[in-house]
Order: C-alpha cells, then structure tokens, then sequence
C-alpha cells in the first residue's frame, strides 16, 4: 500500500504563528492562557483562554488578497496563514503538478461569524458560509480535487488527516491538504461550554488547565489554526520533498452513547488507539510517545489513563504520555492537526513536549505525563488522540519515515 508522507506543515496558535515559533514556545513550556481581552467577562465564569495575537493578520496578508480576505472572519484566517505557511513550507509548484489529483479537507465546527465579527456587513453570507477556507485554498492553487469540510467536534482535523490519509493510500489523489480551524473566543461559546460544566472557571492561567492532575477542572478554550501537507510516497520523491514522517494509520471510531461523555472506563478510547495501531501495522510497544487528548476534566482524563492502561499493559508505566492543551488551550476543530504536527516535530527532533501546569499528581493516574519540562528522547512512533463530544473518536500514528529505495 502506498505511503502517506507529511511534507509541509502550517500553525497558528496562542504561543506562536509559524511551526518553528510554536514548537520552539511549546517545549519551551511557555503559556498562551491568559485573561480574555477581546471580549468583556462580566457575565462568564470562565475569565481566561489562549487568544491569539494579531501577528498571523499580516503573514496571511502575505499569502491572500485583501479582497478576499473580506470574506472571511477572523478564524479563517487564522486557518488560511497555516495553510499558506504549510504550502511555502513543502515547496510544491502547481505549474508541475496535476491539480485534480490535489484535495483539500479541513475540521471546522464553527467560522464564528458571530456578535464580534458582525459589526462589519461586508460579505455577511461569504463568511457565514463553512466551506469559504477550503474554497479559498483551492482557488488560490487552482486545485481540482475535492474541497470540503469534516465537522466532527473535537475530533474534526484529525478526521480530516484520516480521510486525506485514506484517499492518498485508495489512488485517488496524489496529495491532500489537511486541516483544521478553532473557534473564536467569543460570548456564545463560553456560555455554552459554561453551561455543561466543561470549562475550568479558575481564574489563574497558570491553574484554570491542568491536564491529568489531582485538582483538574475542566478545558480552557484556545483559537488556532493548523495544516498539513500530505503526500503520497511516489509523488513526494519524483519531486524530492522535504519529507517529515510518515502518517503511518488511523482510526475512526463512534462510541454510540452520550453527547458530552465518554464511554465508561476509556472502552471506546482503547478501541480506537487499538484500531489505528492494527491499521499502521504498529505493535503497541513499539509506540514511543502519546499525545493524548488531555482535556483537563475529570471524565476524559481518567478515562483516556485507563484506556491507556489496558492497551500498553506494562508498556504504560513507561511510555512518555503529554497533553499541550494547557499551552495553546482547547482549540476544537483545529486541535487534530495542531496536536499532530507537535508529534511530527517529536519525531523529527527528538524532543517530547511536556505537560505544563502538573503541579499535582493525580494518584489515579499513574501514567509518565513529562510534567512541566520538555524531555530529550528519540522516537520513531508517536500517535495523537483526538476525542471529540458525540462520541466522534480518532487516533493518528506517526512514525519516522524509512526511505526503502
């Protein structure tokens, strides 16, 4: 079966604009929470998020026209700068290459076009409208593969890389442009997720999202936005890519209970690290690091321990298991593939990122969560959890690429 390679990467996020800043900020443990600004908090439990600050509006300058960046809200653009930087980044020429064979996928649960963007009525219906970020990629190219959108909540660019992954390996195209997009922080959604108790209502950005520790809370959302090339292996060496690794497997997997909760004792979270594993044809032992989904609530954090536990047996005492969301917050739909890309980067530097904000160690959860410190240590497989509301669960696995001549 054909490889499916990562050629090229693009990131937006609260604790940097570019892949080298985010990933240098990221094991570096700095922290995008921080009070809301944007927005006024009166009326919210929740005072802080990981805002991103307005660097990304002028490299998406650098890659979109001002007119068409009219249409579109503030998250698109956050999503285009990333897909703009991960297409610099791979050095592919479209003057050189079949465009039909180029597909565009991205996550998106929401464009945000809400109270904060409606104060300018230009293009109303363009940037209410979904599918505008993926339409904008592929007419910028004059690409001729599928363009459209994945929305499956927290899981959605991870469902993205799947389905881009599973189209690579069927023949259908040669490459595909992944992604995902995060939310705004805007009054809508911090009134809902207060509502079902998701959201850590501390205001200390150094406490309010302590994955896997003994006094969690809940999730701090974070905006963003994230893209990956991907490529089939013939394609990437007639063109002599830079190659990252290789999106080994996946895993889709709908747990089929609850709207908000996971199944109980992380079945459907063991099912789905298992699938991938079987489909990357990976034994679990052979896995050197675990970005897990890591919400930072009660629910999903014992349950992704326990699912961990089953699957590894003894491995899991010594596999080095992280979540970044206490850096860069929840980014939703973006957060597959901003998760994704921190596991390439493992890969290719040998640096895991740690855990920020493990102050105190849950007695519940036993795991190796590389508290507060990056660690130096080589890879050659690392996968990404991705478990979104509605039971909507996929698991990437990247591993090193061997180039076999």
């Amino acid at each position: 079966m054909q490889k499916v390679l990562v050629t090229g990467m693009g990131a937006v996020t609260a604790i940097g604009s570019t892949v080298p800043e985010y990933w240098q900020n990221l094991i570096d443990g700095i922290c995008g929470i921080a009070p809301i600004q944007r927005i006024s908090t009166e009326e919210h439990d929740t005072k802080v998020a990981a805002e991103v600050d307005d660097t990304f509006e002028e490299l998406v300058r650098k890659y979109w026209r001002k007119r068409q960046l009219n249409a579109t809200t503030r998250p698109v653009r956050m999503t285009l700068a990333s897909a703009g930087e991960a297409i610099e980044d791979s050095g592919l020429d479209f003057e050189q290459i079949d465009r039909s064979r180029v597909g565009v996928i991205y996550g998106v649960i929401s464009n945000s076009f809400l109270e904060e963007e409606k104060e300018n009525l230009l293009n109303r219906v363009l940037k209410n409208t979904p599918s505008v970020c993926t339409a904008l990629i592929s007419m910028k190219y004059g690409l001729n593969g599928a363009a459209f959108n994945v929305s499956t909540a927290c899981a959605s660019s991870a469902y993205a890389a799947a389905l881009g992954m599973q189209m690579i390996q069927a023949g259908i195209y040669d490459i595909v442009i992944i992604g995902g997009m995060g939310n705004a922080i805007a009054h809508e959604f911090l009134y809902g997720f207060n509502q079902i108790m998701a959201m850590s209502v501390n205001a200390d950005p150094k406490k309010a999202c302590r994955p896997f520790t003994k006094n969690r809370d809940g999730f701090i959302m974070g905006e963003g936005g994230g893209t990956m090339i991907l490529e089939s292996e013939a394609s990437a060496k007639k063109r002599g890519a830079k190659i990252y690794c290789e999106l080994a497997g996946a895993a889709l997997y709908s747990e089929a209970k609850d709207l908000t909760a996971p199944m109980a004792d992380g079945i459907g979270m063991e099912k789905t690290m298992r699938m991938a594993l079987e489909n990357a044809g990976i034994a679990p032992e052979e896995v050197g690091y675990i970005n897990a989904h890591g919400t930072s609530t009660v629910l999903n954090d014992r349950y992704e321990t326990m699912a961990i536990q089953r699957l590894f047996g003894t491995h899991a005492d010594t596999i080095p298991v992280s979540s970044i969301k206490g850096a860069i917050g929840h980014t939703l739909g973006a957060g597959g593939v901003l998760e994704g890309i921190a596991c390439v980067k493992a890969i290719e530097t040998g640096i895991l990122p740690p855990t920020i904000h493990y102050d105190e160690p849950d007695p519940e959860l036993p795991l190796d969560f590389i508290p507060n410190t990056a660690r130096e240590q080589h890879i050659d497989v690392a996968i990404s959890n991705s478990f979104g509301f509605g039971g909507h669960n996929a698991t990437l696995v990247f591993r090193r690429y061997a180039n076999e001549k």
